[in-house]
């Protein structure tokens, strides 16, 4: 594994107690169980982004970090306990992702729509985002997330189509766009997000064809980060990004119609989710187009 550069040295600090509420309550993270470089600034803050459905992905893509194997069975009181997490954290967005689910019939969306629903509930005036998996191109399923009516639907690309075979080898990037253009074309109104790992071989022209196609389907908000490999397991980095190069790219997308965007080396999918959500409507995306160095986090 390479030596990082200086531009992707995280800070933060204090992050034990957040630790301590999520274990009390039995709840897993992306944030611990992805091996998130910036979790020192988020349990800090403090925030996190609450993993739904157990530790353990059906899939196991290259470039991952959360554990591969035999899922446990669908815990029912996890969402009431993610939803009194967050209101002792002080949340005012909520993030909820998930592992693939490729055991469960509805490839776990109830348990989405039991989240988002407890979370209303305990936080009625809390941001609600979730990040969810392709659910193997089922539309029922995302269509019963999109009716619980969270904030914003996220879904990552990842990476270019290019790479899937060996970064993405169980999904499809085709059937990722379908996704986002389903729940765009059920609800509007609700804001639809993506996101890219820069670094694992794609070159700038096909990032640029991501950008354009997420556009086709009305995609709302895009991040644009650095691949970390996280053990020596997973993918290797081919290349770390300059931050001037994010830089540029934040600003290509912008002027794709993004409403809002994060670029640059240490942004991911999760971080900032409510600034960015909220700065959507308030014009200040100019910023996020430039965010991305320690500094600047």
């Amino acid at each position: 594994m390479q030596r990082l550069p200086v531009w992707l040295r995280a800070k933060g600090s204090g992050i034990h107690g957040t630790k301590r509420l999520l274990r009390n309550h039995r709840i897993s993270t992306v944030c611990e169980e992805a091996r998130c470089p910036n979790i020192r600034e988020c349990f800090s803050r403090p925030t996190a982004a609450f993993l739904i459905l157990g530790p353990h992905c059906t899939r196991n893509c290259s470039f991952c970090a959360v554990m591969h194997g035999d899922p446990a069975a669908v815990d029912e009181g996890e969402a009431d306990q993610i939803a009194l997490a967050a209101e002792k954290m002080g949340l005012s967005h909520v993030v909820v992702t998930s592992v693939s689910r490729d055991d469960l019939p509805d490839g776990g969306a109830g348990q989405f729509v039991a989240t988002i629903l407890a979370v209303r509930k305990r936080l009625p005036l809390a941001g609600i985002e979730v990040l969810v998996p392709d659910f193997r191109g089922n539309i029922k399923s995302i269509e019963n997330v999109i009716d619980a009516r969270p904030d914003v639907l996220n879904h990552n690309v990842e990476t270019v189509s290019r790479l899937y075979d060996n970064v993405r080898p169980h999904a499809d990037y085709q059937r990722s766009l379908r996704l986002l253009a389903n729940a765009k074309r059920k609800s509007p109104d609700i804001s639809t997000k993506s996101g890219l790992m820069l670094g694992l071989g794609e070159t700038v022209e096909e990032v640029m064809e991501v950008l354009k196609d997420l556009r086709s389907c009305g995609c709302d908000f895009i991040t644009l980060g650095q691949y970390l490999q996280s053990t020596k397991k997973n993918y290797p980095v081919v290349e770390y990004i300059r931050p001037e190069t994010f830089e540029a790219l934040g600003k290509e997308a912008l002027a794709m119609g993004f409403r809002s965007v994060a670029s640059g080396p240490l942004v991911r999918s999760s971080m900032h989710a409510g600034e960015m959500y909220h700065q959507s409507y308030s014009g200040e995306t100019e910023d996020q187009a430039r965010r991305g160095t320690p500094e600047e986090e």
